[in-house]
């Protein structure tokens, strides 16, 4: 059973997300030759202030 965590920053709409959810399905089905329903998707949405890139915060640059 494959289990697939994304971790991004918060504003991402219900449409941009229903797609990643799709789209990495159809492609684990099609790769891994398991049926969708055997396939997790956990999208773990982080506010700016909790990423830091390049030594800053997300929410400051």
């Amino acid at each position: 059973m494959p289990v697939v965590t994304i971790q991004m920053s918060s504003g991402k709409t219900l449409e941009q997300k229903r797609q990643i959810v799709e789209e990495i399905t159809d492609t684990l089905v099609r790769t891994l030759q398991v049926d969708p329903a055997m396939i997790t998707i956990l999208i773990q949405e982080l506010s700016r202030e909790n990423i830091g890139k390049a030594g800053r915060l997300l929410s400051e640059t």
